[in-house]
């Protein structure tokens, strides 16, 4: 009976341990499973994160159409690219003086950058052509030439060699010339102290209007209009408006005499770093973004006029007849820097302009 009840107890025991294993079989499985799971999200985690942050400078303030448009331009590469690219934009001049930052392009220490052409002409002379004074006939014409895959591989290619890579121009717009009297012809700039940019073409324009220009940093220009240095400038309204030199200027004259374009350019480090793929989304977002930044300028150009109207400053406009006046007064310009800019981009660039 003892033996039967033994025998018994064994089948029992070795039931239970059989049950044991059954159950203990799914629990296995669960912890893989598990395992799997964390490193699922683990991985979506990764593919989240940014592969490539740049940074992006520019000196213009926060409330303007470029850093709107670079704002903008944020965003769609981040949408574009599938958050693989992002971009850090650094304004009004942090990261230094535009010239600063273009040598910092040259040697791959900052990543990208909005730039005027002007001063970028210093490193690549051609880029004056969108300089020279009453070259476009209307902001339809210039987008027309600028967005032109001819007119950006002549210009933007060679640049290459330089240590940069040029996606397409921005703008800040049409200028206008502030000055602490009247202007409505040339004779009444002559003797007075205009500031232009760094640039040998502006400052043979104004020498060629008979007016003494002074080259001034851009961050030095109200000072310098307050002080007496400077008796006049010359910028597009959202640069007159937002840098408030109507408060330090008796009058603005609307003469819409020269295009202040901006170029965005990468370092050639961190385009050539970067899959076709993803080179495509970057320009496709640019594009997108110039076009916004535009508008944008557009918009706001009536309530520019308006704000310095309101200050007490008074504003006059050109008609076509004073117009032909002074661009014939500078036409010399055009000729005294062929060679400088080349026959054949001066030529291409008339000729891109007459079928616009």
């Amino acid at each position: 009976m003892k033996k039967t009840f033994a025998m018994l107890l064994a089948i029992v025991m070795t039931l239970a341990l059989c049950a044991c294993g059954q159950s203990a079989a799914p629990a296995a499985t669960e912890a893989p499973a598990a395992a799997g799971t964390e490193a699922a999200d683990t991985a979506a985690g990764e593919a989240a994160a940014p592969a490539y942050t740049f940074k992006l400078a520019h000196a213009m303030m926060e409330n303007t159409p470029q850093h709107m448009g670079a704002v903008k331009f944020q965003e769609l590469v981040a949408e574009k690219t599938n958050g693989q690219v992002e971009i850090t934009i650094f304004p009004a001049g942090q990261m230094g003086s535009d010239t600063e930052v273009a040598e910092m392009l040259q040697t791959n220490a900052i990543d990208c950058a909005i730039i005027p052409t002007a001063k970028l002409s210093g490193f690549y002379a051609p880029l004056q052509v969108i300089d020279l004074p009453f070259l476009f006939p209307s902001k339809e014409v210039t987008y027309s030439v600028l967005d032109s895959a001819e007119f950006k591989d002549m210009l933007f290619g060679p640049m290459k060699d330089l240590g940069f890579t040029g996606i397409n121009f921005w703008e800040s717009g049409f200028k206008q010339i502030t000055a602490n009297k009247e202007i409505t012809s040339p004779d009444d700039l002559k003797g007075l102290k205009i500031r232009v940019m760094e640039s040998p073409l502006l400052i043979a324009q104004y020498k060629a209007l008979g007016a003494n220009p002074v080259a001034i940093d851009f961050s030095e220009v109200y000072n310098s209009l307050q002080q007496g240095a400077a008796d006049g400038e010359e910028n597009p309204l959202n640069s007159i408006v937002n840098m408030k030199f109507y408060e330090v200027q008796d009058n603005m004259t609307l003469s819409n005499h020269g295009y202040l374009a901006y170029a965005l350019m990468f370092s050639n480090g961190t385009w050539d770093s970067l899959s076709a793929e993803l080179q495509a989304a970057i320009t496709e977002a640019a594009d997108e973004a110039v076009a916004y930044e535009r508008q944008c300028n557009a918009d706001m150009e009536d309530g520019y006029i308006q704000t310095i109207k309101d200050s007490g400053t008074a504003v006059y406009e050109l008609n076509d007849e004073e117009k032909a006046v002074f661009a014939e007064a500078v036409k010399p310009v055009h000729e005294q820097f062929r060679d400088v800019i080349g026959s054949d981009v001066l030529d291409a660039t008339y000729k891109l302009i007459d079928a616009a």
